[in-house]
């Protein structure tokens, strides 16, 4: 075929800057010749691309054909190795930085337009005066309501470069005319520590959601901030939390454990070891721990957890954790998308990997969560399978396992009360949510003279509130999801998404905590009483 040769030097061009590129991102050891040497599977899948580029009978957007085979190629790799299209980039890049830039408003696309649900503390919009409860109609002139208008494109419009501009008219119940502000887009942080506050007067608490660049440094100013209140003894949450960034979680760590203890080791297929160790820091050497897990607790969090329990740090309070011992490194693949690719397996302290097995494929991987409901395990600790062979001691003769997960040292069942598949719904597709926003625009006011403290320890949420919930949902025609049954718990996620309305700031977790089957668990522990 003559367009062969026409190319030829093309090809061999990008070839050997796909080499340099790559190498320099992986860091291979191999020599570029080696990774580039001839390949009949890699030379076929070029060419079948190229034929269908040029020769299909039919106009085809070969971009989406090769996002296809990059995810066919994946799959048959790992459960953890995944594509990133260039279209989810943005949102995966600021999420792990755990800041974008904007205005800073927490808002619902509330039926035609932008309601705003409050502002950050202390962001440009909160500074501008915007309130919650203000809808925002227009932006730089562009209207921001009407049916047709999706999420994505709201969220477009009000975001732009640090330190631009932006024009908005807001309409404010009451006011008789569209009100004016100018705010200036600023760094807003995606905070990745849900809460820090203090359970009992000695007792601190921190909740983390994943482990993003930014992680670290909320953490240190929560731990500072309980520390200066007295906490000798710490609570931290890790329950939920899907891991993020494998240095993020060491440097946690190494605030709990003394110089020179192992904090985790990586080997590759190599045989290449990478041995991560705790330094001279910490603020928290001393003082009592416990770590909450449950079977949603990956990667990262499984790090602090199994490097804590290795060196006979804490207490491991919990279920068993998801079971996730595989580290990814994210390459770019030159056209604005990327891959999150395994390059290596970690260890904790004892040698004990913790990943499940995934050699019978992705699906039976991702069922065997499911299994773990079926066999009872998160309601009886003697459901749990460990195997012998993957026994190992800690420094104090401490058993521990590996093959998937880390086993807390104190189990608590989940709580079925709390944690059902009606209250999941609620909340998951924003029901709850929803009507606390209407609730409030009824009469914001009546809150106005409630302190966020008086809020969290005195308010209780009437009967009628409950009835008209229910109500809420019969006319949305959601009558199937009744919770007769979960009365008292409905009670306790009405009221701790309206302090999460009213008073954002981890106020959610500290109203929701008040009836928490691990917390008072911890607390009891923190007493002597256990």
């Amino acid at each position: 075929m003559p367009y062969k040769k026409k190319y030829l030097p093309l090809i061999i061009g990008v070839a050997i800057a796909a080499g340099i590129f790559i190498g320099g991102k992986l860091n291979f050891s191999d020599v570029p010749d080696k990774l580039f040497s001839k390949n009949s599977k890699k030379d076929k899948l070029n060419r079948l691309i190229d034929y269908i580029d040029y020769d299909y009978v039919d106009d085809v957007n070969t971009d989406s054909i090769v996002d296809v085979t990059v995810n066919g190629i994946l799959e048959n790799l790992d459960p953890h190795s995944v594509y990133i299209p260039k279209e989810d980039m943005e949102s995966v890049a600021e999420n792990m930085k755990g800041d974008f830039v904007g205005i800073g408003v927490s808002f619902y696309p509330y039926r035609d337009s932008i309601a705003v649900i409050r502002a950050i503390v202390g962001g440009p919009s909160d500074k501008a005066g915007i309130k919650g409860g203000d809808r925002i109609v227009m932006a730089d002139g562009d209207t921001l309501f009407g049916n047709k208008l999706k999420d994505g494109e709201l969220v477009k419009k009000l975001k732009g470069p640090l330190n631009s501009k932006v024009h908005l008219k807001v309409f404010r119940k009451g006011e008789p005319k569209l009100l004016n502000f100018t705010v200036k887009r600023s760094h807003i942080p995606i905070k990745s520590v849900d809460a820090a506050y203090m359970l009992t007067n000695k007792l601190g608490y921190i909740k983390i959601n994943r482990f993003a660049e930014s992680t670290y440094k909320e953490f240190k100013t929560g731990l500072d901030k309980l520390l200066d209140l007295g906490a000798t003894e710490l609570t931290l949450d890790l329950r939920d939390n899907p891991g993020g960034f494998l240095g993020i979680a060491e440097e946690i760590v190494d605030e709990f454990l003394e110089e020179d203890k192992l904090i985790l080791f990586t080997k590759n297929k190599r045989g290449s070891i990478e041995k991560s160790f705790a330094t001279d820091k910490g603020d928290f050497e001393k003082g009592k721990l416990y770590v909450l897990i449950n079977e949603n607790s990956a990667s990262a969090s499984e790090i602090v957890a199994g490097a804590l329990q290795d060196n006979d740090k804490g207490i491991i309070v919990g279920r068993r954790s998801y079971g996730k011992g595989l580290v990814q490194r994210e390459m770019d693949l030159g056209d604005g998308s990327a891959v999150r690719l395994t390059v290596s397996r970690y260890y904790t302290p004892t040698g004990r990997s913790i990943q499940r097995p995934y050699s019978k494929g992705n699906k039976d991987y991702y069922d065997e969560y499911f299994e773990r409901i079926e066999s009872g395990e998160l309601l009886d600790p003697e459901k749990i399978q460990v195997a012998d062979s993957l026994k190992y001691k800690t420094p104090k003769g401490k058993i521990v396992y590996g093959g998937g997960g880390i086993i807390p040292d104190l189990f608590v069942p989940i709580d079925s009360g709390m944690q059902n598949e009606t209250l999941s719904i609620l909340q998951r597709r924003g029901f709850i949510g929803y009507f606390i926003f209407e609730t409030l625009e009824k009469n914001r006011k009546i809150y106005q003279g409630i302190s966020r403290q008086d809020f969290i320890d005195k308010f209780e949420v009437s009967e009628a509130m409950v009835y008209e919930f229910q109500e809420y949902l019969n006319k949305r025609n959601e009558s199937q999801l009744t919770f007769v049954a979960y009365h008292e718990e409905v009670k306790q996620y009405l009221k701790a998404t309206l302090a999460d309305q009213l008073y954002g700031l981890g106020a959610f977790e500290e109203v929701f905590n008040q009836h928490d089957l691990m917390i008072e668990e911890v607390i009891e522990l923190s007493k002597g009483k256990k």
